[in-house]
C-alpha cells in the first residue's frame, strides 16, 4: 500500500508541476516581459541579442497571434511575402518540428562557435522530420548590437503544409489550442505511468538475486524511481517532437520540465547520498569504527548542502535569472554573511576539528566541562550528550573543541587506589603482617596487572593507620571493573579479619593529668 500511495504522489506531483508551470509560462514566454536578467541587459527592443532570447521572443509572439509582430524576428528574402510566410513558419512548426529547448540555446551574443556553422550562422531545430534545420542568422542592428533573426535560407526551405483551422468554439490557452495542451497531458501521464511500472518489475527481480543489505541492490533501490522520471522526460521529448502538436505549447512544457529534470536529478542524487552513507554507517558500526560513522554523517550533510545550491542554480538559468552574476552576488553575500555568522562559522570549523582529531565519537561516555554523559550525536553546528539523569545537552562545536574533555571510553584499564585504616592497638608485627596479607591479596588476583602493585603504610591518620594500594584492574569493561573490585577488597577483608587484624573506626581518646596537688 505504501508503495501504492507513493506511486500516486509521484504522479500527482508531475501533473500539477506540468500545469502550474504551463500556466505560469503563459506570461513568462511573452517578449513584453522577457528573461528577467536579460531584460536588464538587453539593448534590442526585440530582445534579440542571442539564439535564447530570439527563439524565447519568437514562441512569444507566436503565442500572441499576431502575425504583423514576427517580422522583426524574420530576414525575409526579397520577393517573399509576409502574409504567406508566418502561416506556412507555424504550420511547418506545428507538425512536426522541433526547436532546441531553452536550456539547450546558446545564451551568448555570439552564439555557439564550436558548431561549424560559423560565427553568424546557428541551428536551433529541425522541420520536416530533421530533414530541414532551422537557421539563425546575425546581422547588425540600425541603432544597437549585432542582432539573431531566422535566416532567409530556414524561410526559403519551408514546407508546403496547409495550415490547421482551428475551430471557433476551441479555446486557446497559453498560445495554443486547449486540445494540445490536454494531449500533451495525457502523452506525460502514459510514459510516467509505463517507465513507474518498468522500474517496480526491475526491482522485483532484483530482490530475487541481490540481498537488500548490499551496495549494489541499495544503489539500484535508489536510482531506479527517479530514474524512471529521467525516462519519463527523455520519452516524452522525443515522442512530443513527432506528434502534430502546436510548438507553444511543446516548447513551453519542454523547458520547465527542465525544472522537473533537475528536481529529479536532485532527487536521484539524494537518494544515492543517503544509500551510499546509510550502508557505509552500517559497515563502520559493525566494526565498531563509530568516529568513522560520524564523519559519514557529516560528509552527507555537506554534499547535500552543496546539491542543493547546485540545484538552486540550475532551475534560476531555466527560469531566466543569470546564473553568473547570481554566483558573484552569492559570494559577496556570502562573505559579508560569514562576517556576521562569526559563531555559525566558529561552529563548523568546530565540526571540522572534532571529527579531525576524535576526542570522541558518537557512543562514548566523557565528561566535557562539567557535564558527563554518552555522546549521541556530532552534528554540523552542535554535539548532543545524554547525561546520566537522562536529559540531553547540546554543546556548540566551537565551544566543544575548545573544552577539555575526558574520554572515559578509551581507557583500557581501570585504577583501583584505595585508602584501608588499620587500627593504632595493632602492634608493629601485626602492622606489617596486615601489609602483607593486602599486597598478598593485590599479586593473587589474576585481574590486578603486575605493575605497577604496590601496598604501603601511606601516613598516620588522626584515627587509624592508612594503608594505601595502587594497581590497575585489567579491563576496559565498567560493569566487569565493578566485579572485579568488589570481589579484591571482600578477599582483603577476609584475609585480615582471619589474621585478627581490625579496621579502625572514628575514635577518640581523651588523656586526664592530674596536677601537683593530686587532683584530676
Amino acid at each position: 500500500m505504501r508503495k501504492i500511495l507513493a506511486f500516486f504522489h509521484a504522479l500527482l506531483a508531475t501533473v500539477l508541476l506540468t500545469c502550474g508551470v504551463a500556466a505560469f509560462a503563459a506570461t513568462s514566454i511573452l517578449p513584453s516581459s522577457g528573461d528577467a536578467a536579460e531584460a536588464q541587459v538587453a539593448m534590442d527592443p526585440f530582445g534579440r541579442e542571442t539564439p535564447r532570447s530570439t527563439v524565447t521572443n519568437l514562441l512569444g509572439v507566436l503565442a500572441s497571434e499576431d502575425p504583423g509582430a514576427l517580422d522583426p524576428y524574420l530576414d525575409l528574402p526579397a520577393g517573399m511575402d509576409r502574409a504567406e510566410v508566418v502561416p506556412r513558419l507555424r504550420a511547418a512548426l506545428d507538425a512536426g518540428g522541433t526547436l532546441a529547448t531553452y536550456q539547450e540555446l546558446a545564451n551568448e551574443p555570439n552564439g555557439r562557435l564550436d558548431d561549424g556553422l560559423g560565427p553568424t550562422r546557428e541551428q536551433v531545430g529541425t522541420l520536416a522530420g530533421g530533414e530541414i534545420p532551422i537557421l539563425l542568422t546575425q546581422s547588425s542592428g540600425t541603432d544597437g548590437p549585432a542582432i539573431w533573426r531566422l535566416s532567409a535560407e530556414t524561410l526559403q526551405a519551408l514546407p508546403d503544409i496547409e495550415p490547421q483551422a482551428i475551430p471557433e468554439e476551441e479555446a486557446i490557452v497559453a498560445g495554443a489550442p486547449a486540445l494540445d495542451w490536454v494531449k500533451l497531458l495525457g502523452l506525460l501521464i502514459a510514459v510516467f505511468i509505463a517507465t513507474r511500472l518498468l522500474a517496480a518489475l526491475v526491482l522485483l527481480g532484483l530482490r530475487q538475486v541481490l540481498s537488500r543489505d548490499g551496495a549494489v541492490y541499495r544503489v539500484l533501490d535508489a536510482a531506479l524511481p527517479p530514474l524512471a522520471l529521467v525516462v519519463t522526460i527523455v520519452g516524452f521529448r522525443l515522442w512530443s517532437d513527432a506528434a502534430p502538436i502546436s510548438i507553444v505549447a511543446r516548447q513551453v512544457v519542454l523547458r520547465y520540465l527542465g525544472i522537473a529534470a533537475w528536481i529529479v536529478f536532485l532527487w536521484f542524487l539524494f537518494r544515492l547520498v543517503d544509500a551510499l552513507a546509510r550502508w557505509l554507517s552500517l559497515r563502520m558500526t559493525r566494526r565498531a569504527r563509530y568516529q568513522s560513522a560520524s564523519v559519514i554523517v557529516f560528509a552527507r550533510r555537506v554534499i547535500k548542502a552543496g546539491l542543493l545550491v547546485l540545484g538552486a542554480l540550475g532551475i534560476l538559468d531555466t527560469l531566466g535569472f543569470d546564473v553568473t552574476a547570481g554566483v558573484a552576488a552569492l559570494g559577496i553575500g556570502g562573505l559579508v554573511l560569514a562576517l556576521g555568522a562569526q559563531k555559525t562559522v566558529e561552529n563548523l570549523v568546530g565540526t571540522v576539528s572534532v571529527l579531525a582529531d576524535r576526542p570522541v565519537q558518537v557512543g562514548d561516555v566523557c565528561k566535557v566541562g562539567d557535564v558527563l554523559g554518552t555522546i549521541e550525536d556530532i552534528g554540523m553546528r552542535s554535539t548532543r550528550i545524554r547525561t546520566l539523569e537522562r536529559t540531553v545537552v547540546t554543546i556548540p562545536n566551537g565551544d566543544f573543541s575548545s573544552r577539555q574533555i575526558e574520554n572515559y571510553t578509551k581507557r583500557e584499564r581501570f585504577l583501583f587506589n584505595e585508602t584501608i585504616g588499620l587500627e593504632y592497638a595493632l602492634d608493629a608485627a601485626k602492622l606489617r603482617e596486615g601489609i602483607g596479607l593486602i599486597a598478598e591479596a593485590l599479586a593473587q588476583n589474576e585481574h590486578i596487572a603486575p605493575e605497577p602493585r604496590r601496598a604501603t603504610l601511606r601516613y598516620f591518620a588522626t584515627d587509624s593507620l592508612a594503608i594505601e594500594t595502587f594497581a590497575y584492574i585489567m579491563t576496559a569493561d565498567f560493569d566487569e571493573s565493578l566485579r572485579i573490585r568488589n570481589d579484591l577488597m571482600l578477599d582483603i577483608y577476609e584475609r585480615l579479619e582471619q589474621a585478627g587484624i581490625g579496621f579502625a573506626f572514628p575514635t577518640q581518646t581523651l588523656y586526664l593529668r592530674k596536677d601537683e596537688t593530686g587532683q584530676g
